[in-house]
């Protein structure tokens, strides 16, 4: 942080001691001094509060937070690097990352569930993991267990088709909504519902210059809050959530279907998108669209 320094003149103007001074001069002098002295202190008071604000940014604890990746049908490596350090770039989070059962595998059991409390030591999950054949209901409810005390989640594309066939909706109401199919890969445009939304403040009326999957959302859970919907192309009536903020059980979560390829996920837009959804989750993301002091990177 700049401070700016003023050289200010405290000392009144030499006077002839020996001319005799009227009163009323003098206490022109005595004023112009107050007036002096009162600017000063202002300053020396703003300066002190801007320097505590900055300690008050450089003190917060970066947020911590644990991405569970991999699975069928995507570029998961370069997917991690992509979002964790695109978000560390747009806010004060830290990484753990799980990358696990990349390949033809459809039902991949991510080790990190295998543990009683999963999410315990994270702020935040994101999710960007694909596993659609896995049907187990124990196993996830599990997962979707960790989150209903009130770890927020993140859940990105291929994470709203895992878990679909299984028998539970739990996990379909941790995402906010239920979807079992996508339509081609090819562009089709994403209109941004709510513009003012804190995390939508930024993001284009209209959007979506890459090819991606469009998902088809069959049922929106009680609680989720569409934020942007795509439009299936030719047939523009036909509408799908593709952006949403959503609350299961004490959890924040943000959602998107977006993010199939690389090229989309390396959007300014998109990462600015998620790292917004990221921090608005953490309830860390003021109404300004922008971190809250403490969470963002500078």
């Amino acid at each position: 942080m700049k401070t700016t320094n003023r050289t200010l003149n405290l000392e009144p103007r030499t006077l002839n001691l020996e001319q005799k001074t009227s009163p009323l001069r003098s206490r022109g002098l005595r004023s112009r001094f107050n007036v002096q002295s009162s600017r000063f202190k202002v300053f020396v008071i703003g300066s002190v509060c801007s320097s505590l604000l900055a300690l008050a940014s450089l003190a917060a604890e970066p947020l911590r937070a644990l991405l569970v990746t991999g699975g069928c049908c995507h570029d998961y490596a370069a997917q991690k690097k992509i979002l964790t350090e695109g978000i560390s770039a747009r806010a004060n989070v830290t990484w753990t990352i799980l990358h696990e059962g990349d390949g033809s595998d459809k039902d991949v059991k991510f080790s990190i569930y295998e543990k009683r409390d999963w999410t315990k030591g994270f702020d935040v999950v994101v999710h960007n993991e694909c596993s659609g054949q896995l049907t187990n209901v124990a196993w996830v409810e599990h997962i979707a267990k960790g989150h209903f005390e009130g770890v927020p989640a993140v859940v990105i594309h291929c994470s709203i088709h895992s878990y679909r066939y299984s028998s539970t909706d739990e996990w379909r109401k941790l995402l906010g909504v239920s979807s079992f199919r996508h339509q081609a890969f090819r562009p089709f445009e994403v209109i941004n519902l709510q513009p003012k939304h804190p995390v939508m403040l930024g993001f284009p009326a209209k959007w979506q210059d890459d090819p991606d999957e469009l998902y088809e959302i069959k049922v929106v859970w009680p609680g989720c809050t569409p934020l942007a919907e795509s439009l299936t192309p030719g047939k523009e009536t036909d509408k799908h959530p593709c952006i949403w903020v959503n609350t299961y059980g004490k959890a924040r979560v943000f959602g998107t279907t977006l993010g199939h390829s690389n090229q989309t996920m390396r959007r300014e837009i998109y990462l600015d998108l998620v790292a917004r959804g990221l921090l608005w989750a953490c309830d860390k993301l003021g109404e300004d669209g922008k971190p809250k002091v403490g969470y963002g990177t500078k």
